[in-house]
């Protein structure tokens, strides 16, 4: 490799450190950290790194005029997180919206779903978009085969769309309107617009019409959403182009003022910044919506190409510790792409390296909190910092470190005090653990325990810590169906180096690499990166021979627009690598693929066989595949790299059999005591020598633990690798150790998430394997629930009724190899649908289970009187389909199939009645469902191997007690405040359903023992109808209830309900007889049982209280959605518009998907002014949702608050009563009343106005509302497909 002819920097610049790798024409390599804000010095600092590193090398590093010299640089290469924090502290561009007519809170919606299911103050990221221009002008897909709205009289134009859809343009863009909406909105001072139109990625000409107008008016950025990201759905365009349209200004102005110091803005020289994809891409096309991960892509890019089969052969799991989070990634020989993700808010539809930010970084907050050890999620940021840092801050991950002698201040910059020239402070840190540690053992003496030293108090919380980011890197592994063990774990980041040895040995990983620039990796990555160009097209092509002429011609068109961008760049043909890929996904399904193709193969186009590398990728990842169904192509996508020429590594003089320097001996705690530990310096340290344990390594950018039982050995590039032993193990007996207790509370619920990972990766119907409308739990040996997840509502405790259920009627004759199915709702269960499948588990020794594991999937028919099993009219159980009390599914290792399919077709005999109408599904799902189990067993027996079955078992019974604990603590606090406000410790609250049956709760508590008697006599009696709910219904809402109450993370266990007795009257709503109609107890009346509860605790005003079913279809087939409303407010908050509300999260399906596959066109989809109750904080507004028939359907509504308002409180008023309207094609206007079923003809529009929250606190006192009431440390954001899954999952 030649030298470089001038200077070559790589940069990246962090939200606290700027890192620097710089590459001299002599060969010499600089590194440097730097302060990323430091206005009293310098006021940029990638330009004051150039520039120190030009004035040491050169001694004139400036021109005449005082700007950085850059006829002495050669390359410039960038990292930057300027656009994450612009989207985090919402500092972008001021813009504005410009959408379709009856979509302006589109985005304010988005897809309906809350994103923290527990927090009652339900906060949104605001948008980015400061006005919204309404365009009067719409094209849907043309569904000429479904469609039988009159088109003879309609001034509708065909069209095709660029994927070769036929459109039906409805209405043309008025340009005149738009001119003058525009001219107002630049009077305003906004310079910037996004355009987001329904279906313009495949028909752009009104888009491109509002963009050439916008042009000529003068807006400085204008982004076309078709031309941002031309991929189908709505909102993730519309979030992708207001990300661009906020952010792409903000970056330019950067980008400016970085280049204004340098002589001529650096126009000759080659500056490159780092893109979310891990490509580089050249200064003046870098923009906003690619920008978002620019920092820690720089990481993975540099750990994948310096470790992966250069030290190790194994695939690498990146882990990139910093001050308030840790990312986590995966590296198997390809850079991991996803097409869609979140980040403060805002889904971005772009390709981005998969990075999952978890919640543990060095500055996370540590909180006993009820006997339990807490990690973050709060971080003290770097204001004020940890406790060490002489702010003021609080006890942190950093400040364990510190105790323990990890890290030490001497070799720390003394960066700290009031004059930034004093070193870290151990004494701050020492006094705040003491006080922590008081405060433990007094908690502990309670209980009997033995007291512990502030050394096994901070150890406690970094194994805590360590296990919370385990978590992650399970489910990006493990999960996905790859074995952790099998992976080489890679350590950067500046402290990722002191958790690395504890996190590998937990995963079982064998190996730790850190690499010798780990703590400028991200730098260090810039430099070695690719300068890539994307294009992308959608399509609707099928995949098959008849169309790879076509596709071949669009990778073709493509690839050689990327190659031209390249060659213009200095590439030549032999630097560039282009690589192909197509979207594919099943017909009816929603999950699409991004594939490369593999090599030739049966189904091969001139680029390769796609169909193959989808079939194997999808079976890997679903453990299935689809055999009879076409496979489609969404979208056409080429990569092109222009590769770099990275200087070769030259390997420094090897130190073969000499002994490394010791620097000196320090104490240092582990496992069971204070050992000696060999401090080593990095620089002084040569390839093949060998480090013995313990030991650290200092480096001037990160210290590097190797604890007890590994060894290190320097390889011989001079990076680090740690061979992982097997340590000092803690012995864990069944006595209570809180430290423990925090490790198999995580340990339980990744038992469960991975049960699910297995259940949604086998199953086949779109409810499970897509909407994710299950959960998977684990049972004690008394079947008392010990962890679930996800946490969907409506199924909190309530499979703890369905096992007990099957332990009373099988008792003793339950044997090893026997699975058992029921969804009865006198077994347990919710409403028929819901299936529950229970396998118990048996120990070597036999006898009676040890534990149970279940899993309960939504299937989408099991027969009754419609499809879908939800009719709005039944009357009887029997007409809402198969129902199950106590099935052997399963019989020492035989699935009883033909019994099965007996009870499934069973319903068929009840008139008017079918059996099961997807009995295929049914079976493909009981047997995924079967599949999950046999993982939790798997796991669970592992965690028995590692720890024994005593002690298994008796944290089982530790976890139930904690959450206990934690509901005790709380009822005490609530009785207390209860006496001190109304002098009684009795609470009461009535509520009434539609159809005024009341339902009455009487709360007795108990301020000594932290008990509750939560007593429903007075309830009305059974009704004619299905609005009646079973007991399990009841209990989810009340554990959803006192989690809400609670206000922080606890285990939802049984536990949760030990301290209330639940007294229900038989023959009520609340406990039906056996033949009662359920469904709508499912969907309905949970919420009004919520409104109930938190009304008797006055905790907030009322949410909308109500799901806003609707389903519509013919017989062959059927749409089924539920809609928004609004949220309560409460006390020194306000609530929520257009947002999911307790018992239901489900995601709304986007406009696009609806209207391209089923004859429905929405007309319009907005929050509903004014519908929220006025208070001193006012109730959310609930939404109106409009949807027009293009053929012949029949329309069902189930809903509720219909008649009576959702309730304020403490003098705010309630919130909007909902109203559902059918507007015939005629005009005529009907009231459908809150429950009904119709048949509704071709131009029929459905109105449905969603009821709003309601107001706290009296509207006269409005003008207190805006005092602060959030606490001021900041929560991590976490992003990932990781937290993207578990989001999906809790949208249910």
């Amino acid at each position: 490799m030649d030298k470089p002819k001038g200077f070559q920097f790589a940069i990246d610049r962090g939200g606290t450190f700027t890192d620097v790798f710089a590459r001299c024409p002599n060969g010499k390599v600089r590194v440097m950290k730097l302060l990323s804000v430091d206005p009293q010095n310098y006021d940029d600092a990638p330009r004051e790194a150039i520039r120190r590193i030009l004035q040491e090398e050169t001694g004139n590093a400036l021109d005449k005029d005082g700007k950085v010299n850059s006829s002495l640089i050669e390359s410039i290469r960038m990292g930057t997180t300027v656009a994450t924090n612009a989207l985090l502290e919402r500092k972008g561009a001021k813009m504005a919206l410009v959408i379709n007519k009856g979509f302006k809170d589109l985005l304010y919606i988005g897809n309906q779903a809350r994103p923290h299911i527990f927090h009652l103050n339900i906060k949104r990221p605001s948008v980015l978009y400061t006005e919204v221009v309404e365009v009067d002008c719409r094209v849907i897909p043309a569904l000429e085969d479904r469609c039988q709205i009159d088109k003879s009289k309609l001034n509708w134009k065909e069209v095709y769309g660029t994927t070769g859809q036929k459109m039906l343009v409805m209405k043309d863009v008025d340009e005149e309107a738009v001119r003058k909406d525009l001219t107002a909105l630049r009077e305003k001072g906004i310079d910037s617009i996004a355009v987001v139109l329904a279906h313009s990625y495949t028909y752009r000409e009104h888009e491109l019409n509002i963009g050439k107008i916008a042009q000529q008016l003068g807006f400085n950025q204008v982004s076309l959403s078709h031309s941002v990201t031309s991929m189908v759905r709505m909102a993730p365009r519309g979030y992708t182009a207001c990300a661009d349209g906020y952010l792409t200004p903000h970056i330019r102005e950067y980008v400016k003022g970085f280049a204004s110091g340098f002589t001529d803005g650096l126009k000759n020289s080659n500056v490159l910044f780092m893109q979310s994809d891990g490509g580089l891409t050249p200064m003046n096309m870098f923009n906003g919506s690619r920008a978002v991960l620019s920092g820690p892509a720089g990481g993975v890019v540099g750990y994948a190409l310096t470790s992966y089969q250069k030290e190790t052969n194994l695939p690498v799991i990146g882990f990139d510790m910093g001050g308030t989070s840790t990312d986590v990634s995966r590296y198997a020989g390809a850079l991991e792409h996803v097409h869609e993700a979140t980040t403060a808010g805002v889904t971005i539809q772009a390709p981005q390296l998969d990075i999952n930010t978890v919640a543990a970084g060095g500055g996370s907050m540590l909180m006993f909190r009820s006997g339990l050890f807490v990690a973050g999620p709060e971080s003290a940021g770097a204001e004020p910092g940890p406790a060490c840092y002489r702010k003021g801050g609080p006890l942190t991950v950093t400040d364990a470190n510190l105790l323990l002698g990890r890290l030490l201040p001497e070799y720390f910059p003394k960066i700290f005090g009031p004059n930034e020239n004093e070193p870290l402070d151990r004494d701050a840190t020492v006094s705040a653990f003491r006080k922590l540690t008081d405060e433990i053992n007094s908690h502990l003496k309670q209980d009997g325990g033995k007291a512990m030293t502030m050394e096994e108090v901070a150890m406690g919380f970094i194994d805590v810590a360590n296990e919370a980011m385990c978590r992650p890197i399970r489910a990006l592994t493990t999960a996905r169906g790859h074995d952790a063990r099998a992976h080489a774990l890679a350590s950067f980041g500046g402290a990722g180096a002191q958790h690395a040895c504890a996190v590998a040995r937990r995963l079982a990983v064998p190996e730790v690499l850190v690499h010798k620039y780990a703590g400028i990796l991200s730098a260090y990555g810039m430099a070695l990166a690719d300068v890539v160009e994307e294009a992308q097209e959608p399509s609707a092509l099928v995949y098959c021979s008849n169309n790879f002429d076509q596709l071949d011609m669009q990778l073709d068109k493509l690839a050689a627009v990327c190659k031209d961008k390249l060659r213009a760049q200095g590439f030549t043909d032999s630097q560039i690598v282009v690589e192909p890929y197509l979207h594919l996904r099943y017909s009816g399904t929603d999950c699409a693929l991004m594939v490369s193709p593999s090599r030739e193969g049966p189904h091969s186009t001139r680029h390769g066989d796609f169909y193959t590398a989808f079939i194997e990728r999808y079976k890997n990842e679903f453990g299935f595949t689809l055999s009879d169904r076409d496979v489609l192509v969404d979208d056409v996508r080429v990569r092109a790299a222009g590769r770099s020429a990275g200087a070769a590594d030259t390997a420094p003089p090897g130190g073969r059999g000499t002994e490394p320097t010791v620097e000196k001996i320090v104490k240092v705690y582990f496992e069971g005591g204070y050992q000696e530990t060999a401090i080593y310096l990095l620089e002084k340290l040569k390839p093949e020598q060998k480090i013995p344990s313990p030991a650290i390594i200092m480096d001037s950018l990160s210290t590097i633990l190797i604890e007890p039982g590994s060894c290190a050995e320097i390889t011989k590039y001079g990076d680090i690798r740690i061979i992982i032993g097997a340590g000092q193990t803690k012995v864990v007996t069944s006595d209570l150790d809180t430290v423990q207790l925090s490790i198999f509370s995580h340990r339980f619920m990744s038992i469960a998430e991975q049960m699910g990972r297995v259940l949604q990766r086998t199953s086949i119907s779109v409810n499970i394997k897509e909407r994710l409308d299950f959960s998977c739990a684990l049972f004690g040996p008394d079947g008392g629930l010990v962890s679930n997840a996800p946490h969907i509502p409506v199924h909190l405790g309530a499979m703890q009724e369905t096992v007990q259920y099957q332990m009373k009627v099988r008792g003793d004759s339950i044997k090893p190899g026997d699975v058992l199915l029921a969804n009865h709702p006198k077994a347990g269960g919710s409403h028929l649908p819901d299936l529950t499948v229970i396998t118990p588990v048996f120990h070597k020794r036999g006898g009676r289970p040890i534990f149970f594991v279940a899993s309960r999937g939504h299937h989408a028919d099991v027969g009754g009187l419609s499809p879908g099993s939800m009719p709005p009219h039944s009357a009887r159980l029997a007409q809402e389909g198969a129902a199950f009390r106590s099935l052997l599914l399963v019989e020492r290792g035989r699935f009883h199939e033909d019994q099965l399919v007996a009870e499934l077709m069973k319903p068929g005999k009840e008139p008017g009645c079918s059996g099961t109408r997807n009995l295929a599904d049914n079976l493909s799902d009981l047997k995924a469902q079967v599949a999950a189990n046999q993982r939790g067993i798997q796991l669970v027996s592992e965690l028995i191997e590692e720890y024994t079955l005593d002690v298994v078992q008796a944290y089982m019974t530790h976890i139930q007690k904690n959450a206990e604990l934690a509901v005790r603590d709380m009822l005490k606090e609530i009785a207390k405040n209860a006496i001190a406000k109304t002098g009684s410790a009795v609470l009461q609250a009535t509520e009434y359903m539609d159809n005024g049956t009341p339902i009455v709760l009487t709360v007795t508590l108990d301020k000594e023992l932290g008990s509750a008697v939560c007593d429903f006599t007075g309830t009305g009696v059974e009704v004619w109808g299905n609005l009646n709910a079973p007991r399990a219904i009841t209990l989810s809402a009340l554990i959803y209830c006192l989690r809400c109450m609670v206000g922080h993370d606890v285990p939802l266990n049984q536990g949760c309900l030990n301290p209330v007795r639940v007294i229900i009257p038989a023959g009520s709503i609340l406990d039906p007889s056996e033949d009662a109609a359920v469904v709508g107890g499912n969907v309905l009346t949970s919420q009004r049982i919520v409104d109930v509860v938190l009304k008797a605790f006055q905790v907030c005003a009322a949410s909308q209280g109500c799901m806003n079913n609707l389903t519509l279809g013919e017989d062959d087939w059927g749409y089924y959605e539920t809609v928004a409303g609004g949220s309560g407010a409460g006390p020194g908050w306000r609530g929520c518009g257009g947002v999911h509300t307790h018992m239901t999260n489900t995601r709304i399906t986007d406009v696009e998907i609806v209207e391209t596959r089923y004859p429905l066109l929405v007309s319009q989809f907005s929050l509903r002014a004014g519908s929220g109750g006025r208070g001193q904080w006012d109730g959310g507004d609930g939404v109106t949702r409009e949807l027009v028939f293009r053929r012949t359907v029949q329309l069902s509504v189930l809903t509720e608050r219909r008649a009576f308002q959702p309730y304020g409180m403490n003098g705010g008023e309630p919130g909007e009563r909902g109203l559902n309207l059918l507007q015939r094609a005629d005009g005529r206007l009907i009231n459908l009343g809150a429950k009904s079923s119709v048949v509704a003809y071709p131009g029929d529009k459905y109105i449905m106005n969603s009821p709003g929250g309601g107001g706290y606190g009296r509207p006269s006192d409005a003008a207190d509302a805006n005092k602060q009431t959030d606490k001021q440390y900041s929560e991590f954001l976490e992003r990932g497909s990781v937290y993207e899954y578990r989001s999906a999952q809790e949208a249910v």
